[in-house]
């Protein structure tokens, strides 16, 4: 999907700031960030969202809040963090290619937004 902006992120076509990347995921630094860490974890293949994935991307997701939990605790985040993954407009997703949030450093309230 050469127009998703995640995707041309992944292929390095649109800088960010990369906080991590294998061979399937890369980790960058929200451009708008909500908390004092602010981390979008991206798998490199596009799925549009939660909805779309398909049993073959179980790994893949998985994957994604494993690379999180590490990033967490590179960080120093042992305070506590949140991970949240938007799917849909309605539920505040704005980029459809999915990714998760990794948000701390700060007190988080409940419930969210």
């Amino acid at each position: 999907m050469s127009e998703c902006l995640f995707c041309q992120i992944a292929a390095k076509k649109v800088p960010a700031e990369i906080e991590y990347e294998n061979k399937s995921l890369v980790a960058i630094k929200d451009i708008h960030p909500k908390a004092p860490t602010h981390i979008l974890v991206i798998p490199k293949k596009h799925i549009r969202g939660l909805s779309d994935a398909v049993p073959l991307d179980r790994a893949l997701i998985t994957d994604l809040i494993f690379c999180a939990r590490e990033i967490a605790a590179q960080k120093g985040l042992n305070e506590g963090y949140r991970l949240v993954l938007n799917n849909g407009a309605e539920a505040g997703q704005s980029v459809f290619h999915i990714h998760l949030h990794l948000l701390g450093g700060r007190q988080m309230n409940w419930p969210p937004g």
